[in-house]
C-alpha cells in the first residue's frame, strides 16, 4: 500500500511539473500567396530556458516566413509564425523541435494543400487606375540626363580617336617625315658599298627604286609606274619640282637606264656624284613643296 502512494506521488509531481507543448495551424488549405499562421504554446515553464531555430528558420524551404513573433514569460512560451507558399501542391510541416533544460518537445507534423484559386477568363483591375502626370523640360532632363551625358562621352571619344588617326596619318605622310625616312634609305644603301665595290648595276638599280618611290609619295606623281620618258615629262608638265631639282631626277634617271642596258660603264666618281644629287635633291624637296603651296594657294 505504501508503494502504491509513493508511485502515484511521483507520477502527480511529474504531471505537475513537466512542461507541455501544444501546436495549432489554423488552416491545412491555402490559396496561392496566401497566409497561413502556425500557433506553438510551452506551458509550465518554471523559468526555463527554451532553445529552437532562429526567427524565420524553423519552416522549411517552401515556406516563405512573413512574420516570426516570440513571447517568453516566466511559465509560458508563445511562438506565432505567419508564412505564405507561392507553389501549387501538397507541403508538410513536419515534426519542430524544441529543447527546454535538456528534454526535447516536438510538435505534430501539418499537411498543407496549396491551390490556385485565379480562374480562367478572370479580370484583372487595376488597384488605382493609372494617374496621368505633366512633365516639363526639368523632368526629361532628370530622366534622361545619365543616357545623354553618356551619349555625348561616346561622341566625343570618337571625334578624338577620328583626330588622333588623322593626325598619325598626316604625321607619316608629311614632307619632313618623308624626307627623313628617304635620307635613311639613302643611307642603308650607302653601307652596302656599291660605289667602293664598283657594282654600278645594283647600285642603279636601287637608287632609282629608292628615288622613284620618294617621287610618288612627296610629290604625288606616279614615278613608280612611268617609264622614264613619260616621268620626265610629267615633272616638267606638274610644276610641282623646281627646274634645278628636275634636272637632277632627268640626269640620274637616264644615267640609270643606260647602265641596266649595259650601254655605259661609269665611275666610282659618277656614282659618288649621283648618290649626293639625288641625297640635295631629297633635302631640298620641302622648299619645293612651299613653293607650291603658296603657288597654288593651299
Amino acid at each position: 500500500m505504501k508503494k502504491l502512494t509513493l508511485l502515484l506521488f511521483i507520477l502527480l509531481n511529474l504531471l505537475g511539473f513537466s512542461q507541455t507543448l501544444s501546436s495549432k495551424l489554423d488552416k491545412e488549405t491555402l490559396a496561392l500567396g496566401e497566409v497561413g499562421i502556425l500557433r506553438i504554446q510551452i506551458s509550465n515553464l518554471q523559468s526555463k530556458d527554451v532553445q529552437s531555430a532562429p526567427k524565420n528558420e524553423l519552416l522549411p524551404f517552401h515556406f516563405e516566413e512573413v512574420k516570426d513573433s516570440i513571447s517568453k514569460k516566466a511559465d509560458t512560451y508563445d511562438r506565432i509564425i505567419e508564412f505564405a507558399i507561392f507553389e501549387e501542391g501538397n507541403f508538410t510541416i513536419p515534426e519542430l523541435e524544441f529543447k527546454v533544460n535538456g528534454r526535447i518537445l516536438k510538435t505534430i507534423p501539418y499537411q498543407i494543400e496549396v491551390i490556385n484559386t485565379a480562374q480562367k477568363g478572370d479580370q484583372i483591375n487595376d488597384i488605382m487606375k493609372n494617374k496621368e502626370v505633366n512633365l516639363d523640360v526639368q523632368d526629361y532632363w532628370q530622366l534622361y540626363k545619365w543616357y545623354i551625358l553618356g551619349a555625348l562621352i561616346v561622341l566625343a571619344l570618337i571625334f578624338v580617336i577620328y583626330q588622333l588617326i588623322k593626325y598619325g596619318k598626316r604625321r607619316k605622310d608629311s614632307p619632313v617625315v618623308m624626307t627623313n625616312q628617304t635620307l635613311r634609305e639613302l643611307d642603308q644603301l650607302k653601307k652596302k658599298k656599291y660605289i667602293e665595290t664598283g657594282n654600278y648595276r645594283s647600285f642603279y638599280v636601287e637608287l632609282i627604286d629608292i628615288s622613284r618611290n620618294f617621287i610618288t609619295k612627296q610629290y604625288k606623281i606616279p614615278a613608280d609606274v612611268l617609264l622614264t620618258d613619260d616621268l620626265i615629262d610629267v615633272m616638267k608638265m606638274n610644276n610641282s619640282i623646281s627646274p634645278e631639282n628636275e634636272k637632277i631626277i632627268e640626269e640620274i634617271f637616264l644615267r640609270g637606264d643606260l647602265v641596266k642596258f649595259a650601254k655605259i660603264f661609269p665611275d666610282q666618281e659618277n656614282m659618288q656624284n649621283d648618290f649626293d644629287q639625288l641625297k640635295t635633291f631629297v633635302k631640298r624637296s620641302s622648299k619645293d613643296l612651299e613653293v607650291e603651296q603658296l603657288r597654288t594657294g593651299v
